[in-house]
């Protein structure tokens, strides 16, 4: 697959302050993964390689929008599984909600409200807009957001390439399920494979 220009995208699932800083609500509540915290720097040579081919840099951003008073609309199943999530966490507009500073910037940004990005947003709409078609997707939970998005976007007939270590989940078991199934839908590679490409269609 041709990688680079204006056609792909670098489509950044959730890796926001909120889910991956040390103050951020899950670091707050001991909710973290090593695994998580490793994707950082290859994400980081991934976005600047993107950039220097032309590409775009896409982040998508978990929201908990408020509701009355202030209290954020959470869907049942996630207030089982993550009860310490509170009114300010992932609030549009907030540092929380925010993509964490080692990424920024971003091209284009979409609040999303549920584990698919396409699910009930503009980014179908803005990716049309800026003529891309091709995502290299990456982010967290690799069985949540990432799988989700990945999953809608091969449907709505992107050309897709998971980033096989440029995405993570809480566990090793699920993560390693998760992309074998994927790859049945999807290219696969590493972030470094990735980034030998863009640097390739830089250099034309």
């Amino acid at each position: 697959m041709s990688l680079g220009g204006g056609a792909t995208a670098f489509l950044i699932c959730d890796m926001q302050n909120d889910f991956v800083h040390p103050q951020g609500a899950y670091g707050r509540a001991g909710q973290s993964a090593p695994a998580i915290a490793d994707l950082v720097p290859r994400h980081r040579t991934v976005a600047d390689a993107m950039r220097a081919a032309g590409g775009w840099i896409v982040s998508t951003q978990f929201t908990l929008v408020p509701g009355r008073g202030g209290e954020p609309m959470i869907a049942d199943h996630l207030r089982r599984l993550r009860p310490f999530l509170a009114r300010g966490d992932f609030a549009p507009g907030s540092w929380g909600q925010a993509l964490i500073d080692a990424l920024q910037p971003a091209d284009l940004v979409v609040e999303k409200v549920a584990y698919s990005a396409f699910y009930m947003s503009r980014l179908d709409y803005v990716l049309a807009k800026a003529g891309i078609t091709t995502l290299v997707i990456g982010g967290i939970v690799t069985n949540g957001g990432v799988a989700s998005t990945l999953r809608d976007a091969h449907v709505r007939g992107f050309n897709t390439v998971l980033l096989t270590d440029g995405c993570a989940a809480f566990s090793a078991e699920a993560h390693d399920a998760t992309v074998r199934s994927l790859a049945t839908v999807s290219e696969t590679m590493t972030c470094a494979e990735c980034v030998r490409g863009l640097k390739a269609a830089a250099r034309g």
